[in-house]
C-alpha cells in the first residue's frame, strides 16, 4: 500500500489492489445546512466539536539544537505513516467514509465539523459519548474494531482457539490481525499485513538514525525500525529503556484499549517530545523508591512482585507531535511503557509525563470541573502541583504490583491475557487507587512536599469527572467510576448541597485501601469473575454521575492539540 497523509484525515482510495491517497484541502462550506441522503449526522454534531477546542502545543526551542531539530522532523515524518496505521486498525472502512465526508464538507455546514470529528475520532464512533456513531450509517462500532472480523463474537473466537490450539499463540498476539478465509479464521502478521506501510516507517527511522549524533537514540531507532519488520520488538523496547538523550520519541505498538474484544490486540502510535531535564531531574528520586512501593502495597505478601525490574526512569518532557492511538479523541497527559512483561521483568518502565499537555488540560478542564464540583473551600484547595503528582504517581504505579502470575493450571501467564476485555479498565482503575496509596505514602516518608494529604484530596477527587467525561465505557472513565462509586458508598464523599459534594479526609485513605487491594487481588489471581462482578457494580453511570456530567457541560472534556512545531 501506498498512502499519503491528508490531514487531519487520510484519505485512501483504492485502486487496482493497492491504496493511493489524493490530497484533499480542507473544505470551506457554504453558510446553509445541507441535507446529504446517506450521510446524516447527529444534530448535535457542533456541540460535539466544541468539547475539543483548538489548543496549540508548543515546546521551547532552546531544548534542541539544529540537528537534533532536524532529527525531529524525520521522525515526525515517521509518526505520520505510524498514524495511518492505527486509522485502519479502527476500521477499514475509514477511507470510505472520510471520502464521503470530505465531499460533502465542501457543501454543508455540519458536515464539514463531522469531518473535523471524525479526524478527532480517528473514525465516525463518538469516543466521549460510549462509541455511539456520529455518522449514523457507520452503526455500531464493532467490540474488535479493525482487529477482527466486524461479524466476529467473543465466543466464536474462543470457540476456534478451542478446536485448534495450534492457533492460540498467534490469535492470542498482540500483533495480528485476524481475518476470514473461506470457513476458516486466520491470524496475520503486523508486519506482513501492514507491510507496505512498515516498510515506509522504518525507512524513515532509518534515516533519522543515520542524522543522530546521540548513539542511544540511533540503537533504539535502527532495532525499532527492524522490529516494524519481524513483529519482534522486545530488543527495541529494551534500547528504548536505555535512551538517554534530548529527544524521548517512542514509536509501535502498545496500548490495547482499542481491542474491546480481549485486549489482546496492540494500537500503533507515535510520541514525538523533547526531554525537560531541569523538571525530570526533580524527579529522579521517586525512581529510587520503586522497591518501598511493592513493599508497601496493601495485599498479601505473597502476591508482590519484587522481581519486576528495579530501572523506573522517569522522563519530564514537552510533547511535540503525536500520532495514532496516542492522538484519538481524549489526548494522553503521561504514559508508562513498555507494557512487554518481559521487559519489566528484565528491566522496569519509563514513565514520560507530558508537562505542556498536562498544563494545558488542567487550565482547559481541570480546575474549572473541580470548581464546579467541590464545596468552594476544597476547591480553592486544587492545585496544578497535586495534579501533576497524581498523574506521576498513576504512571509509577503502572510498574508496581502483578504482572506474570500463576495461571489456573500452574503456568506463568500474563494476568492480562487472563482478565480478557475487563483488563484495561482493572489496569487503569488500579493505577489511579494504588498511585493514590503511594501519594499518601511518599508524603509520610517526605519525598514529596509542596502539598497537604487534604490539599492532595480534594485534587484527587476534584478532577475525577474530568476523566468520567471521557465516557463509562472507556478504560479510564469507567475505571474513574468505579473509584467515584466506591467511595461513594463508603462515605469518602459526601453530597453538600447544591449539586456540590465535600471529601471526607477522614475516610479516604481506607477507601483507598480497600479498593487498592480489590484491584490488586483481581490481578494477581486473574480472576475474570471478580473483575466482571466489580466493573457491574460500580464501573456504571450512576444517576448522580448523570446529572453532574449534566452540569458540566459548557466546560471542554478535552483539547484538539494544534503542533505548532510540526507545521500545523
Amino acid at each position: 500500500m501506498k498512502i499519503c497523509r491528508v490531514l487531519p484525515l487520510i484519505a485512501l482510495i483504492a485502486t487496482s489492489g493497492c491504496v493511493t491517497v489524493a490530497d484533499v484541502p480542507a473544505p470551506t462550506p457554504p453558510p446553509a445546512a445541507v441535507e446529504i441522503p446517506g450521510l446524516a449526522v447527529v444534530p448535535d454534531i457542533g456541540e460535539r466539536l466544541a468539547q475539543l477546542p483548538p489548543t496549540r502545543i508548543d515546546y521551547d526551542r532552546e531544548l534542541l539544537d539544529e540537528n537534533e531539530r532536524a532529527v525531529v522532523a524525520q521522525l515526525v515524518e515517521a509518526a505520520k505513516v505510524i498514524d495511518q496505521i492505527f486509522w485502519l486498525q479502527v476500521s477499514e472502512k475509514n477511507s470510505q467514509w472520510n471520502r464521503e465526508l470530505t465531499e460533502a464538507a465542501r457543501v454543508s455546514p455540519a458536515h464539514a465539523d463531522a469531518w473535523r470529528y471524525f479526524g478527532a475520532m480517528k473514525g465516525p464512533w463518538d469516543r466521549l459519548a460510549e462509541d455511539e456513531p456520529f455518522l449514523t450509517a457507520a452503526g455500531p462500532k464493532p467490540e474488535g474494531a479493525g482487529f477482527y472480523p466486524a461479524d466476529i463474537t467473543k465466543e466464536e473466537m474462543e470457540r476456534w482457539i478451542a478446536a485448534h490450539p495450534e492457533d492460540a499463540e498467534a490469535f492470542r498476539s498482540l500483533h495480528t490481525v485476524i481475518r476470514r478465509s473461506g470457513d476458516r479464521l486466520v491470524a496475520h502478521r503486523y508486519s506482513v499485513y501492514y507491510r507496505d506501510l512498515l516498510v515506509d516507517a522504518a525507512a524513515k527511522l532509518q534515516k533519522a538514525a543515520g542524522m543522530t549524533r546521540n548513539a542511544s537514540l540511533r540503537d533504539y531507532l535502527e532495532k525499532r525500525a527492524m522490529a516494524f519488520l519481524n513483529d519482534d520488538y522486545y530488543e527495541s523496547d529494551l534500547a528504548w529503556m536505555d535512551l538517554d538523550g534530548p529527544i524521548e520519541v517512542v514509536i509501535g505498538p502498545y496500548e490495547v484499549y482499542e481491542d474491546q474484544l480481549f485486549n489482546y490486540k496492540a494500537a500503533f502510535e507515535a510520541f514525538i517530545t523533547v526531554v525537560d531535564r531541569p523538571e525530570t531531574e526533580k524527579l529522579a528520586i521517586y525512581a529510587q523508591h520503586m522497591p518501598d512501593m511493592e513493599r508497601h502495597l496493601p495485599m498479601p505478601d505473597e502476591h508482590k512482585n519484587p522481581n519486576r525490574g528495579t530501572e523506573s526512569p522517569i522522563r519530564v518532557v514537552q510533547e511535540i507531535y503525536t500520532a495514532g492511538d496516542a492522538r484519538a479523541g481524549v489526548q494522553t497527559a503521561a504514559f508508562n511503557l513498555p507494557n512487554d512483561e518481559r521487559v519489566r521483568e528484565a528491566k522496569g518502565s519509563k514513565k514520560v509525563l507530558l508537562k505542556n499537555v498536562m498544563e494545558a488540560k488542567f487550565r482547559q478542564s481541570g480546575q474549572p470541573i473541580a470548581s464546579r464540583v467541590l464545596v468552594p473551600e476544597q476547591a480553592r484547595q486544587v492545585s496544578f502541583d497535586a495534579f501533576f503528582n497524581e498523574t506521576l504517581f498513576h504512571e509509577l504505579s503502572h510498574g508496581i504490583g502483578p504482572g506474570i502470575i500463576k495461571g489456573p493450571t500452574g503456568e506463568r501467564v500474563e494476568a492480562r491475557l487472563l482478565l480478557k476485555e475487563t483488563y484495561s479498565t482493572i489496569e487503569e482503575a488500579k493505577a489511579d487507587v494504588v498511585g493514590s496509596w503511594n501519594v499518601l505514602y511518599a508524603l509520610d516518608e517526605k519525598w514529596l512536599e509542596g502539598f497537604s494529604r487534604e490539599e492532595y484530596f480534594s485534587t484527587m477527587v476534584g478532577v475525577m469527572f474530568r476523566s468520567m467525561r471521557f465516557g463509562i465505557d472507556a478504560a479510564h472513565g469507567r475505571g474513574t467510576a468505579i473509584q467515584w462509586n466506591w467511595y461513594r458508598e463508603r462515605g469518602a464523599i459526601v453530597p453538600a448541597g447544591d449539586g456540590r459534594f465535600r471529601v471526607v479526609p477522614s475516610e479516604v485513605e481506607e477507601s483507598l485501601r480497600s479498593l487498592a487491594n480489590e484491584l490488586l487481588m483481581i490481578e494477581a489471581l486473574g480472576d475474570y469473575d471478580r473483575a466482571k462482578v466489580l466493573l457491574d457494580r460500580y464501573g456504571v453511570k450512576t444517576d448522580e454521575i448523570a446529572t453532574v456530567i449534566s452540569g458540566l457541560e459548557d466546560i471542554p472534556v478535552d483539547i484538539t492539540p494544534v503542533f505548532v512545531a510540526a507545521g500545523e
